[in-house]
């Protein structure tokens, strides 16, 4: 069990939605260490602690809401050491939050940073814990939460909290601290060819509620630096339906070049494990279009990617343009060469 207090990030044009606003929150989490011995990455990574978590929180006030998260995360301990009461861990975690009050012109229209009840949730942590007994440890850390629906319903400005956090665990079968193995193989030098596919909608403006499709078809080249990380580099091209339309564009509506963008990215993944992947790419438009909301040159985007079966993977990304979010894409891809 984890409590946490404070630490609201207040965007400049939305600072009325904060008002007389005290965020607390508190998670509930059930993990299971992992030592599977197929794996080297469980190995690698020090045995981290898979699960799944429930969030709740209030801001106590009327206008943002009290929203509820859940949530899986992947929990890495750091240096561990044997025969020490002190640990410490990092955690990532990725879900579906709702009980916000989303903004409403008439109900509740102080609310200019979501405007969705649901919205993707984001956790980043760490830690330090102290076992006062073989089966309990007291904790103190730093989180880091964000709110987002990657422009569903907007205002999309997203909620972002970087909250202290108190916790208790109990491990009802403590596993004692190992030395690493020394016979883990080593990462692969071979290169690896991806093809991607994604998909979702977009609001572009407040006083419009449409939603429009976009999509993605992406190809890039990796390499593994380590066991942890690749890196290369590919292309983007990107569909936007909102090119057919007369209000969005104008006399170029129906134009190829007001549907489609794209350009050069590099490409970032750093491995949790043989199916788990966490990606992220850095872009840059040679053609964008504004009215599409492809507001800035550069693109960026962050996700995760699990291989289902072999070489097939899906996963979700959030796509955005310099802090604001562009959509979420849902997608599925393909590795040759892995």
């Amino acid at each position: 069990m984890e409590i946490e207090n404070g630490g609201i990030l207040q965007q400049k044009n939305a600072k009325v939605a904060y008002q007389d606003a005290y965020y607390e929150g508190v998670n509930f989490k059930v993990g299971w260490q992992q030592r599977d011995k197929k794996d080297p990455y469980f190995e690698l990574y020090n045995n981290p602690i898979y699960g799944i978590g429930f969030y709740s929180s209030t801001f106590n006030n009327d206008i943002i809401g009290n929203p509820y998260a859940l949530y899986g995360f992947v929990q890495t301990p750091i240096a561990p050491r044997e025969h020490s009461r002190w640990s410490y861990d990092y955690r990532i975690g990725l879900g579906l939050s709702g009980n916000f009050y989303p903004f409403d012109e008439e109900d509740n229209p102080l609310n200019l940073v979501i405007g969705s009840k649901n919205n993707v949730f984001i956790d980043f942590g760490i830690r330090t814990q102290y076992a006062f007994h073989p089966k309990w440890r007291a904790g103190l850390g730093l989180a880091f939460h964000h709110f987002s629906n990657g422009a569903l319903a907007l205002p999309n400005s997203g909620v972002n909290l970087v909250p202290v956090t108190i916790s208790v665990n109990y491990q009802p079968n403590p596993m004692p601290v190992r030395a690493r193995k020394a016979d883990i193989p080593p990462y692969s030098r071979r290169t690896l060819f991806h093809i991607n596919y994604g998909a979702g909608v977009k609001q572009l403006s407040e006083y419009n509620d449409h939603l429009y499709f976009k999509s993605t078809i992406s190809a890039y080249a990796s390499r593994h630096v380590s066991h942890k990380w690749r890196i290369g580099g590919g292309l983007d091209l990107f569909y936007s339906s909102s090119g057919n339309d007369d209000e969005v564009a104008g006399d170029k509506s129906g134009d190829l070049g007001s549907k489609l963008s794209g350009g050069p990215s590099f490409y970032l993944a750093h491995v949790l494990n043989q199916r788990l992947v966490l990606n992220g790419n850095v872009g840059y438009y040679i053609h964008n279009q504004v009215f599409n909301g492809e507001i800035n040159k550069f693109f960026l985007r962050a996700g995760a990617r699990y291989y289902v079966y072999q070489n097939i993977n899906a996963g979700v990304s959030i796509k955005a343009h310099m802090g604001k979010a562009d959509f979420i894409e849902w997608t599925v891809g393909y590795t040759f060469n892995r």
